[in-house]
């Protein structure tokens, strides 16, 4: 694959700065880094334009360190919350990444962080807080706390009853005598105290339920006929 030489004009991640002067694809740099103006053709005229390239790169990375240090400064005092996912037992599913830290960020602090810059030496895969290192600059370095929380519910445990409540009911049950056999019925150590403090009461002989004899029916007394009644005499008036 051909190689050309070019000198670049903008800060690019992995391949250079401004004025620096690096061997690229042919294709890539006729593609990509020319119509973008990021890099110019290596060329004699061009080579006058390193001292202004440099001049803007001494000037750029500046104001990148009062920049990152200030940042460094308000970083250390900011605590970032992630929430993530977990289990009944409170394990977590998968571990934190630094493209959540740094969406948190934006989110949280409106603090715009490349991912890159943030440095896990070990994946974050507990709850609780962590110390993660942010590289801001090659001279600049800060601390960020992080705070893994679950953001599962918790199940509830079953409220337990309290001490006087348990010993009231244990006085209750003591208080209840212990029943046997059908409803209504006394125990037997109750029943015999009851004959012991009670006299013994002479049973008396149960009545035999007498016959009784049948009354002959009466027979009906003929009414007596009443006399009938004698009309007296008529006077004749005298005329």
């Amino acid at each position: 694959m051909a190689k050309t030489e070019v000198i670049l004009t903008s800060n690019i991640v992995g391949l250079g700065a401004e004025s620096d002067q690096v061997r690229v694809a042919a294709g890539y740099a006729r593609n990509y880094l020319f119509p973008q103006r990021l890099a110019i053709p290596l060329t004699q005229a061009n080579k006058r334009r390193l001292e202004v390239l440099k001049q803007r790169r001494a000037e750029r990375e500046a104001h990148e360190f009062n920049t990152m240090s200030e940042l460094a400064k308000g970083v250390a005092k900011l605590i970032c919350l992630v929430k993530v996912k977990t289990g009944e037992d409170g394990k977590m599913f998968g571990a934190v990444t630094t493209g959540m830290i740094a969406d948190e960020l934006k989110h949280q602090f409106d603090i715009s962080l490349d991912k890159r810059k943030i440095h896990l030496e070990h994946a974050i895969r507990a709850l609780g807080e962590h110390d993660v290192e942010l590289r801001l600059h090659q001279e600049v370095a800060a601390t960020l706390k992080v705070r893994v929380e679950s953001s599962t519910p918790l199940p509830t445990p079953a409220e337990a009853p309290a001490p006087e409540a348990k010993a009231e009911g244990k006085e209750r049950k003591e208080e209840r005598p212990e029943r046997h056999g059908r409803r209504g019925e006394t125990s037997r150590p109750e029943r015999a105290s009851h004959e012991k403090a009670e006299p013994t009461a002479e049973k008396k002989p149960r009545a035999t339920a007498a016959r009784t004899e049948r009354v002959p029916k009466l027979k009906a007394v003929p009414k007596t006929e009443k006399p009938a009644k004698t009309e007296k005499p008529k006077t004749e008036k005298s005329e």
